[in-house]
């Protein structure tokens, strides 16, 4: 049972439409998390709903991407959540753009919020929806996730998005285990 979805991402209005920011512009997407109602609290915004008659909170940390980690360590420690009742919802470099993936555990491919999680809970152990935004073919890979998406990927970004907020749903209603199951690694446009 998943208890806490986190969306990384960096804040400001400049980092808003970024490769990195792919995971808050699902959450923005999602039609069953409420567009207000968000808490200001523990480093970020959360909102907590109800799924299988469990409480789930979601969670927004508002930190830079590299210390998104304070931010989930103090609503866990708050609501006294596990780790393995953790989804963190993610950009990867490792999927090409228009798939999803969901895995529990692995290594951390770099990511700086994975990362920053990691380090704080002493564990890898946790579950991660998985955003692909390619691999770049050359130049930095730090510039290419903080920049735009290409003309190309934004004429079906939002079918993207759509799509994978219904998968998150499945994560959500049918359980994270048979999610996993179905869905370790979809193309969905």
């Amino acid at each position: 049972m998943i208890n806490l979805v986190v969306f990384l991402g960096n804040p400001g209005p400049e980092h808003s439409q970024t490769r990195h920011n792919v995971a808050w512009m699902l959450a923005d997407r999602a039609h069953f998390l409420p567009k207000s109602d968000w808490q200001k609290k523990f480093k970020g915004s959360y909102c907590q709903l109800t799924f299988q008659d469990e409480k789930c909170y979601f969670l927004k940390p508002e930190t830079f991407m590299n210390l998104s980690g304070e931010c989930v360590l103090a609503l866990m420690q708050f609501y006294k959540l596990k780790s393995e009742n953790l989804l963190v919802v993610h950009d990867d470099l490792e999927l090409n753009f228009g798939q999803v993936g969901i895995k529990k555990g692995g290594g951390l491919a770099g990511h700086n919020g994975l990362r920053s999680i990691s380090n704080v809970l002493n564990t890898q152990n946790f579950y991660r929806f998985r955003l692909g935004i390619s691999r770049p073919s050359h130049g930095n890979v730090s510039a290419y996730v903080l920049s735009k998406f290409s003309s190309d990927e934004q004429i079906v970004l939002s079918t993207y998005l759509t799509k994978a907020v219904e998968i998150l749903e499945i994560c959500l209603q049918e359980g994270i285990q048979s999610a996993e199951k179905k869905y370790p690694k979809i193309k969905l446009i």
